[in-house]
């Protein structure tokens, strides 16, 4: 028996969804169409590549010399070589399997951080603290940029900012930035860390700030800016909004919920001759 293959175009088998011109506008996967009663392949294939990097992501290790390398060629280049320095949780599994240990310095990174603190009597004004986190991928992507846009902004304050030699930290997460800004007398700490990976997002770069940290700190006591990279927050953006946070936080000495990022409040609020959309303004 002859059979008789179908003559259009194989495109043709893939329906369009009508809302997919929204994808112009994010990165979700909407509008993405059918194939029968499945994804279109193409977007299958996406998906799966989108799954895979964020895997990648996670488990690859942060090349620390290529990213000490890369700080001596800037023109900021920091007085004092980076310090190195590792969580208790000597390796990738045991990271993921106990984020308590994570959030630890290990005995020889406190002591190499108090050698450095002994032969300085004056408190730094900023202990910057650089974390693999989730995304080793997001902090080789994103710290050179974000310092190039901060740290001048920092030199050429009114009061410049006396800035505590970089640390880099392995198989660490957030909160491990109070104790190393403890231990180094420094009176404000940020930690750039790469956030957990999405499905479109594996290059996101956080960044916590704590003023007057130390260990056993909460969330509370910390001011988050998210999504730091190319496709997200811009790195110019990104340093605009913590030179304030940075600058609020040294005239007011807290951080935290007690300390709003207002450097958008332009899009919301008006002067006091117009009244804000958001109240009624019948009579």
């Amino acid at each position: 028996m002859k059979r008789i293959f179908p003559t259009h175009p194989i495109e043709e088998a893939v329906v369009e969804n009508p809302w997919h011109k929204l994808r112009s506008f994010t990165d979700a996967r909407i509008g993405l169409g059918r194939a029968g009663v499945s994804v279109p392949t193409k977007h299958l294939l996406a998906f799966q590549l989108a799954h895979a990097q964020a895997i990648d992501a996670v488990h690859s290790p942060l090349n620390i010399d290529g990213l000490t390398a890369s700080f001596a060629e800037q023109d900021w280049s920091m007085e004092h070589t980076p310090i190195r320095l590792h969580s208790q949780a000597e390796n990738r599994a045991t990271y993921l399997q106990r984020p308590d240990w994570g959030r630890r310095l290990h005995r020889t990174s406190i002591e190499r951080l108090q050698e450095h603190s002994s032969s300085r009597s004056e408190p730094y004004d900023l202990a910057i603290v650089i974390v693999d986190g989730l995304s080793a991928f997001a902090i080789e992507e994103n710290t050179v940029p974000f310092l190039n846009e901060l740290l001048p902004r920092l030199q050429d304050d009114a009061t410049p900012w006396s800035i505590a030699p970089l640390c880099i930290v392995e198989q660490g997460r957030v909160a491990i930035g109070d104790p190393i800004g403890e231990i180094l007398n420094a009176r404000c700490v940020i930690v750039l860390v790469g956030e957990r990976p999405g499905l479109s997002s594996p290059d996101s770069m956080g960044l916590y700030l704590t003023w007057a940290p130390k260990a056993g700190l909460t969330d509370a006591y910390r001011n988050c800016i998210s999504n730091i990279r190319l496709a997200g927050l811009n790195h110019h953006d990104a340093a605009r909004k913590a030179y304030y946070l940075l600058s609020e936080a040294r005239t007011k000495k807290l951080s935290g919920v007690q300390l709003k990022d207002r450097t958008d409040d332009s899009v919301l609020e008006h002067d006091n001759e117009q009244h804000n959309f958001l109240v009624s303004q019948t009579k």
